[in-house]
């Protein structure tokens, strides 16, 4: 293992350049200067039949904000034939994995601040089976957000250019009817990546499967402590602040209601069991 800071790049250059098959990122921030920077440093072969799997966060304060811009990952679309990507809110983690052999865990992002202008701190590793688990760490974790494709990321860039116009508007003038428009406007943002996540299936769909991961992570668990955790990773699933209908679907309150239903979903399927108060994995 090496401990990284300035000049970090070059061991993010390894990283990419030596990616054959599968190029695992976690960054919740991305600007064009970063998808470049992985696009010149990859390989032809790897853009033709190599696999990209992006975890980051779309949420749209970042996006209005500046610090991260979706449009990066149209590029990334265009020019590698097999990606996919990953959005879940409250993501801080930034991992690049190259296959299962070389890893860099730290605190850059994949930005030109993170690149190259802020001090930022990591480790590099190479051993294969801390690398393997890291891996398989993020991508399971991944797993439970929304997988957007790229027309769902162009629609997105769409609702993306209003709000940060909107948000410049504000920023000039503090009129009420601009500030309402915004609001309108990060509801939409927001309906949006959830309408993703959730696909045609339903709320306790996606709360089945983050059950499993949970009660995998952390061994068995009773209801209020396995409600916390899902609402950590689904902060945009579990607003019992309002309750709001998207596409028929209900959120806000009803939340736990479905996090009970995943429950008994999973006790009828055989994977989970209720003991002494504890939701317990059955193996």
């Amino acid at each position: 293992m090496q401990t990284l800071q300035r000049g970090w790049n070059k061991n993010l250059n390894e990283i990419f350049q030596s990616v054959e098959t599968e190029l695992t990122v976690s960054s919740p921030y991305i600007s064009d200067v970063g998808a470049e920077f992985l696009l010149n440093n990859v390989s032809k072969k790897f853009k033709e039949k190599g696999v990209l799997k992006f975890v980051t966060d779309l949420s749209p304060r970042n996006i209005y904000q500046g610090s991260t811009n979706p449009k990066s990952f149209k590029l990334l679309f265009k020019s590698i034939n097999s990606i996919q990507v990953f959005h879940l809110p409250r993501l801080h983690a930034k991992v690049y994995i190259s296959d299962e052999k070389k890893a860099i865990i730290t605190s850059g992002n994949l930005t030109a601040g993170g690149i190259y202008n802020n001090f930022e701190y990591g480790v590099f590793i190479e051993e294969t089976p801390t690398v393997s688990l890291i891996k398989n760490d993020l991508i399971g974790y991944g797993n439970l957000g929304a997988t957007i494709n790229y027309d769902e990321i162009e629609n997105y860039c769409v609702i993306s250019d209003e709000i940060k116009e909107l948000y410049k508007q504000i920023e000039k003038s503090s009129r009420k009817e601009i500030e309402s428009k915004f609001k309108k406007a990060i509801i939409k943002a927001n309906d949006e990546l959830i309408k993703v996540k959730l696909g045609e299936g339903a709320l306790h769909n996606v709360f089945e499967k983050t059950i499993l991961y949970i009660l995998q992570k952390n061994g068995p668990l009773p209801t209020a402590v396995i409600n916390n955790l899902i609402e950590e990773i689904h902060p945009d699933l579990c607003d019992s602040s309002v309750d709001r209908i998207i596409d028929g679907v209900r959120f806000g309150k009803k939340w736990k209601h479905a996090v009970r239903t995943a429950q008994q979903h999973l006790k009828k399927k055989g994977l989970v069991e209720l003991s002494n108060g504890n939701w317990t994995l059955i193996q």
